[in-house]
């Protein structure tokens, strides 16, 4: 009786057969759409907000491509940081330009901070670039060469009489011999000597790079300029303009300031007339004049 009644509840009609059907049909339908339709807010994008996307793929772009050409950094001397190098460092031109206003005194940065002092660089361009400086090795061990140099100098003045050798004379082998010049600097020396046509003073010692005043002191010791040597002087006179360019103290335009002066003017009589010449270095005078004749 009971499963009579249960099963009247099951039979349906046609149409409500036809009813469910479609109930379920909606209902996977709904179930589809759920799981595969995109409901996410489809925002409006305005002119400007195109632009500003467009302008952030650049800036992207562009930081992606300075990490890519950042050329590798290699160990370098400060000293000799040319225009186009100091640009590739991130150098201002008015930084370049102490940088070679202070070598053109013929001085040189012997230290990082040396080098901030001069071209007052910023602290985080010399912490990026500062690792990178390279100095001779008598920069980074000076102390050694100035304890040296007296024990050395102690050690000879009580065993005998130090007897002068003529710089112009000297060996490869008799430069090395004093503390602080090594086989570098020994051929720099003499290498300085050969441009001149010989040394007519110490003094000229300190054009030559990397000789540091500790080490120049030392020189003097062992070294003078016994007698001068035979120069090949110059005619100011009568020399070209190329003759006296290639002179190794003057440069293109002070050849040029000479030749324009004696033009104008007539013959130079003595190193005072060519003193008057704007740039002429008036501090090596004394020396320069013995290389030339009138």
């Amino acid at each position: 009786m009971a499963f009579n009644k249960i099963k009247e509840y099951t039979k349906f009609s046609r149409d409500q057969r036809t009813g469910i059907f479609v109930l379920f049909g909606i209902v996977i339908v709904l179930q589809l759409v759920w799981f595969f339709a995109d409901f996410s807010k489809i925002e409006k994008i305005t002119p400007e907000a195109q632009k500003w996307l467009a302008l952030q793929s650049e800036v992207e772009d562009a930081k992606r491509t300075v990490q890519t050409d950042m050329p590798k950094m290699y160990p370098f001397n400060p000293n000799f940081i040319t225009d186009y190098k100091g640009y590739k460092l991130g150098m201002s031109v008015q930084e370049i330009d102490r940088l070679l206003a202070f070598r053109e005194k013929n001085k040189y940065v012997n230290s990082a901070k040396e080098f901030q002092e001069v071209t007052k660089v910023s602290d985080s361009l010399l912490n990026l670039i500062a690792p990178f400086f390279k100095f001779p090795d008598w920069v980074n061990h000076k102390k050694d060469f100035v304890e040296h140099k007296y024990v050395q100098n102690l050690a000879y003045a009580k065993k005998e009489k130090i007897v002068l050798i003529d710089i112009n004379q000297a060996t490869k082998e008799d430069l090395i011999m004093v503390n602080g010049v090594g086989e570098t600097l020994s051929v720099r020396i003499l290498t300085q000597k050969e441009k001149l046509g010989g040394f007519v003073s110490m003094e000229q010692l300190k054009e030559v790079w990397g000789l540091s005043p500790e080490v120049i002191q030392n020189l003097n010791v062992y070294f003078g300029v016994l007698k001068l040597p035979n120069l090949n002087k110059i005619n100011v006179n009568n020399a070209s303009l190329k003759e006296l360019s290639q002179f190794f103290y003057f440069k293109y335009d002070l050849a040029r300031q000479i030749v324009k002066f004696r033009s104008m003017n007539g013959d130079f009589k003595n190193i005072e007339d060519l003193i008057k010449i704007n740039g002429f270095p008036v501090e090596k005078a004394n020396f320069i004049a013995l290389y030339l004749s009138f």
